[in-house]
C-alpha cells in the first residue's frame, strides 16, 4: 500500500563508502606539476601516435595503389602532433571553412597555420587519418554477417585505448550517473541512431559514465542489437558493463533515467554493493501496481506518497505533475523543502516552501554528469564535418582527452589552492605545446624576420634549378623559381618586380 510519506520518514542507512582507490586524480599526476601540455600527452601518448602514423600510412599507400592521386609522404610522430595541435588551434578559432586558415590577400588573413604545415598537406592527412590496420579492415569485412565481424573494428584500437586513459588517471568520487551521449555524424551507417529527445538527434550513441564534475569516467559506443546479452534489456546490460566493481570498488551512488531503472538492475547493483537511484516507468516489471492511497490529479503540491519492497524505497511526489522515482539507498523524507509559485487565500501567488523527497533532491544534484560532461565537450569542440565516421569519432576522442585533462587539471588546482586555468586558457596551452611553439612567439616579433627567399626545388641540378621546379607566384600569377620558406608559397623575386615583399603575409 502507498504511504503517506509526510507521516512516514522511516529511511534506510547509507552505504558505507569504500572506493578501492583514492577518489581523485591519480598517480603519476597527482605528485609532480604538470603543464597542460604534459597532462593531454598521457591521453594522446606516443603509442596512440605511432598507432594514428603507422595505419594512416598504410591507409594512405592502399588509396595510392587503388588509383588515387594526391601527394604523399610518410607521417612522423612530429608531424602528427602538428596536426592535432592545428585542429585544437581550430577549434578555438572556429572559422567557418578549414580552408579559411590558409585564405591570402584578404582582411581575413590567419598567418599562422601556413607557418606549421600547407593546406594541401593538411587535407591530405585528414583525408588518410586511419585508426585500424587496412589490412585487418579487409579481413573484418569479410566477416560481415557472421558472428566474428566486429561493426567497431575501425575505431576498435583507439576507444579501448581511450576507456583504459579515462579510467586510469582519474577515480571519481562517491556520485555517477549513466546516460546517452549523440555524436553528430552525417555518415550513410547503420549504426546512427535516432533521438527524439536529444540536442543532436541524429548521431553515434554513446553510453556514458561520467562524474558530477563532468569527468568522463567510461563509455561505450553502441553498435545496434547484440547477440551477447544476459536477456535482461538493453538498459540492464549497459549499466552493468559501465559500473565495474574490480575498478571502482564499492559504495558508489548510481543515477539514471527512467530508461535504465528497474526493480532487477537496482537489487543486482545493491548486491554488487552499489546505491542506486532513478526515475522509473509506472509500467516497468517488478514496479508496484497498486494504486491505494497512490497520487492522482487532485493531490495537493508536496504530497508524498511511497512503497518499501524488501531493499527497494519506490517514492511518488507531486509537483507540478507526479514525479515517480526508486532509490535502495536514500531515505523517504528528512524535511527538505523547495520552494514553489503557489496562490494564496486571497488569491495572490507568492512563492511557498513545499516537502520534497530526499531522493528527488539528491536526484536533481547529482544526475547531471553526463549533460555537464556534453557541454564542457561541445566548448571549443574540434569537431568537422566528415562522411567518414571513424574521423567523427576521432575527434570526439580528442575532445574526450582535452576535456578530461582540463578537469584533471581543475582537481589538481583545488587541492593545491591554486587558481586554474580558464578553458581557453588550458587548450591554447595545449595547442602550442603540440605545435613546439611558445604560446606568445607571435607577438614577440615581426613575421617578416622569419620570411626568407628558398629555391622552389632543391632536388635538380644546379644548372637546372632556374628552369625546374617552377611554382605560380601567389601575388602576380607569374611562374617563378622562388618561395618563401615559410609560407611556402610561390613569390618573385626580380628587379622589376618584389612579390615577395608586397605578400600580405611577410608584410610587418
Amino acid at each position: 500500500r502507498w504511504m503517506d510519506g509526510q507521516k512516514n520518514s522511516k529511511s534506510t542507512e547509507k552505504l558505507k563508502f569504500k572506493p578501492k582507490r583514492a577518489p581523485g586524480v591519480q598517480p603519476p599526476l597527482n605528485s609532480q606539476v604538470s603543464t597542460p601540455g604534459e597532462m593531454f600527452s598521457h591521453f594522446f601518448d606516443e603509442k596512440v601516435l605511432k598507432l594514428l602514423c603507422n595505419n594512416s600510412n598504410k591507409y594512405a599507400v592502399r588509396n595510392h595503389r587503388s588509383g588515387r592521386n594526391f601527394a604523399w609522404s610518410e607521417i612522423t610522430i612530429e608531424e602528427m602532433k602538428k596536426y592535432l595541435g592545428l585542429l585544437l588551434y581550430m577549434a578555438l578559432l572556429e572559422l567557418p571553412k578549414v580552408s579559411d586558415f590558409w585564405r591570402k590577400n584578404t582582411i581575413f588573413y590567419v598567418p599562422f597555420p601556413s607557418t606549421v604545415m600547407s593546406r594541401n598537406r593538411f587535407r591530405v592527412i585528414s583525408s588518410n587519418l586511419h585508426i585500424s590496420d587496412p589490412a585487418e579492415d579487409a579481413l573484418n569485412d569479410q566477416r560481415k554477417g557472421t558472428g566474428e565481424h566486429d561493426r567497431l573494428h575501425r575505431v576498435r584500437p583507439l576507444l579501448e585505448i581511450m576507456r583504459n586513459r579515462c579510467m586510469a588517471f582519474y577515480h571519481p568520487k562517491q556520485h555517477l550517473s549513466v546516460d546517452e551521449r549523440m555524436v553528430a555524424t552525417k555518415a550513410r551507417i547503420g549504426l546512427k541512431q535516432y533521438m527524439k529527445a536529444k540536442p543532436t538527434k541524429w548521431g553515434l550513441k554513446f553510453f556514458v559514465l561520467a562524474d558530477v564534475n563532468g569527468y568522463t569516467v567510461d563509455f561505450s559506443l553502441y553498435q545496434g542489437k547484440s547477440t551477447v546479452s544476459s536477456g535482461n534489456g538493453l538498459s540492464y546490460d549497459v549499466v552493468t558493463s559501465l559500473v565495474n566493481k574490480d575498478y571502482l570498488g564499492s559504495g558508489y551512488v548510481i543515477y539514471c533515467d527512467n530508461f535504465y531503472t528497474s526493480p532487477l538492475l537496482f537489487r543486482y547493483l545493491g548486491q554488487q554493493g552499489f546505491g542506486a537511484c532513478g526515475t522509473y516507468r509506472q509500467g516497468r516489471v517488478g514496479v508496484p501496481t497498486t494504486t491505494e492511497n497512490a497520487l492522482n490529479r487532485g493531490s495537493p503540491r508536496g504530497s508524498i506518497r511511497w512503497i518499501r519492497e524488501h531493499d527497494l524505497l519506490f517514492v511518488k511526489w507531486m509537483d507540478t505533475r507526479e514525479v515517480s522515482i526508486c532509490t535502495n539507498v536514500h531515505p523517504v523524507y528528512k524535511g527538505e523543502t523547495v520552494l514553489r509559485w503557489q496562490k494564496t487565500e486571497d488569491g495572490k501567488r507568492q512563492k511557498l516552501p513545499v516537502p520534497r523527497p530526499t531522493a528527488v533532491g539528491e536526484y536533481n544534484k547529482f544526475m547531471g554528469g553526463v549533460d555537464t560532461s556534453d557541454q564542457m565537450l561541445a566548448t571549443h569542440s574540434t569537431k568537422r564535418r566528415t562522411k567518414r565516421w571513424p574521423v567523427t569519432v576521432f575527434q570526439h576522442f580528442l575532445d574526450i582527452a582535452v576535456t578530461n585533462s582540463f578537469i584533471l587539471h581543475k582537481e589538481l588546482c583545488a587541492s593545491r589552492h591554486q587558481k586554474p586555468k580558464t578553458r581557453q586558457q588550458f587548450q591554447e596551452e595545449v595547442a602550442a605545446s603540440l605545435l613546439g611553439v611558445s604560446l606568445h612567439s607571435m607577438s614577440e616579433h615581426h613575421p617578416s624576420e622569419d620570411h626568407f627567399p628558398v629555391a622552389t626545388s632543391q632536388k635538380q641540378e644546379k644548372a637546372q634549378r632556374a628552369s625546374m621546379g617552377r611554382r605560380q607566384c601567389t601575388v602576380c600569377k607569374r611562374s617563378t623559381p622562388w618561395q618563401c620558406e615559410v609560407c611556402r608559397v610561390g613569390l618573385c623575386v626580380q628587379l622589376e618586380r618584389n612579390c615577395f615583399r608586397a605578400f600580405p603575409g611577410i608584410k610587418s
